[in-house]
């Protein structure tokens, strides 16, 4: 308000947004039709995200006009919502450029420009188009910058496009946020997918996101995921504007209730229906754990971040709660037995709620009917939480004899093609489902190494897929499928 530049550090979700979008609106003179103010975002989720929160703002202030602009999005619609006037531009830097170049967009009266996520801006190589948009506003405009983290690039570019600017940082203390249970578990690389099934199954969150630091990544665990059943997708840098949209638009719907992304492409990112948020790999800047963790318990709700750490990456745990002033605990590998028992406690509460609302007299004539046949009903229930569960007995766990665990009612098979035929989790899981007729959730673990894989199925249907499977292709390669001896 007082018209001084500003370089703002803060983690998503403090409430940058408002901090920079009240007092800017409050400024805009309303009666002008030019451009006053240029919100400049990484992308175009982050820029539909600020434009909505700015008409929210402003929507008591009469003749405010806010245009957001971005690819993905006809740009004839864009030209005509330019021409009809706006005091305030929300855009990515591609897009923006793009207006400037076809002339439908002047900046010569800014008086107001705004960098958020600007880090974001420079990972994604914008440098030279912030550069060039900023170069045409006034030298008298207002510039705030605000970035998650400072490195020296953020420094320069403060230097080079502010007028002493005032230094704005959201302390490592305050950037902690009580309302998230954080923890951790220690785990192997080769049990990180079991594990957060795990983990899925026993939370059994509304909405989820799971991180990893690579897009690889990202497509592995996806499909991997898939392959098992859950409904899950994938958002990361090399997807196309639409295929990010449709993404978003399903998880936002709940049609998907597993996001998995990279940092990049969840930046900015504001669903506040996010309960659990798994960091499958530790984050390799320290400041995105704080970022990641954002996205739960969001506008005072509470959440849940568990992290996979390998062994040889406790340190980087230490310098994540030194950094973020925090304690993170440490909880134990979920057995089948705690995914048992937390389904059942589901399905309790389930008949609970069925007693409540009605059972349905229907129902009633076969129930007295296996009375009579001498069936108590506690056998009656119990055969019917056995049904619903799967019907696993509790055994020992086994070992194969490469030292890998072995679930519980599982056996393992060795498949002789693996990375050198380029064979994909999915590629296992589809070839079993569809030659056998085993439901796609039903397969355990897959391991994949270099000219061989391994994958875990029930051992009751083992033989069954080996003799299926002995004349089938994965992929187009024949195969051959051995059973792994095991040892308690």
């Amino acid at each position: 308000l007082e018209g001084l530049d500003i370089t703002g550090q803060a983690q998503t979700g403090t409430g940058k947004t408002a901090a920079f979008g009240v007092p800017l609106i409050d400024m805009i003179d309303a009666g002008s039709r030019e451009v006053q103010a240029l919100v400049l975002a990484p992308t175009r989720e982050l820029a539909i995200q600020i434009a909505e929160e700015f008409a929210r703002f402003g929507q008591f202030k009469k003749g405010l006009s806010i245009v957001p602009v971005y690819g993905g999005q006809p740009i004839d619609r864009q030209f005509r919502a330019l021409r009809a006037g706006a005091q305030i531009v929300i855009g990515t830097p591609g897009r923006i450029m793009d207006h400037l170049e076809r002339k439908t967009l002047s900046l010569a009266n800014i008086r107001f420009a705004v960098l958020d996520e600007a880090d974001q801006m420079l990972d994604m190589g914008f440098r030279d188009d912030i550069a060039k948009i900023l170069s045409v506003t006034p030298k008298t405009r207002q510039t705030l910058l605000f970035s998650a983290t400072m490195p020296q690039a953020i420094l320069d570019l403060s230097k080079r496009y502010q007028k002493q600017p005032k230094f704005i940082k959201v302390t490592h203390g305050e950037m902690t946020v009580p309302q998230i249970e954080q923890c951790y578990i220690e785990v192997k690389e080769r049990e990180k997918l079991d594990v957060l099934c795990k983990l899925i199954d026993i939370y059994n969150p509304e909405l989820a996101m799971v991180f990893c630091n690579t897009k690889r990544a990202v497509d592995d665990v996806t499909s991997r995921l898939q392959a098992r059943g859950y409904f899950a997708d994938a958002l990361h840098g090399d997807m196309k504007q639409a295929q990010r949209d449709r993404v978003m638009g399903k998880f936002r719907k709940g049609s998907i209730d597993i996001l998995i992304a990279t940092d990049v492409a969840a930046r900015g990112l504001d669903i506040s229906e996010i309960d659990t948020v798994f960091n499958y790999d530790v984050p390799q800047d320290v400041e995105y754990y704080i970022h990641r963790i954002g996205r739960t318990a969001r506008a005072g709700r509470a959440g849940t971040s568990i992290s996979f750490v390998a062994p040889k990456e406790i340190y980087k745990l230490r310098e994540i709660q030194r950094f973020a002033n925090v304690k993170i605990a440490r909880i134990p590998i979920p057995t089948s037995s705690d995914v048992e028992e937390s389904q059942a406690k589901l399905l309790m509460d389930r008949v609970k709620e069925v007693n409540l609302t009605g059972l349905g007299e229907r129902f009633i004539p076969y129930v007295e009917q296996a009375l009579e046949d001498g069936i108590t009903c506690i056998e009656i229930a119990t055969a019917l939480m056995k049904i619903h569960l799967g019907g696993r007995d509790t055994e020992e766990r086994t070992f194969d004899n490469e030292g890998g665990a072995i679930e519980p009612g599982m056996a393992r098979i060795r498949i002789n093609i693996g990375k050198d035929r380029q064979i994909r989790a999915k590629d296992i899981v589809g070839a079993i489902a569809g030659e056998t007729g085993l439901p796609g959730r039903s397969i355990g673990a897959i391991e994949i190494f270099d000219n061989f894989s391994y994958v875990d199925v029930p051992s009751d249907r083992i033989r069954e897929i080996i003799e299926i499977m002995k004349d089938r292709t994965i992929r187009g390669f024949e195969v051959e499928m051995t059973k792994v001896d095991s040892k308690n």
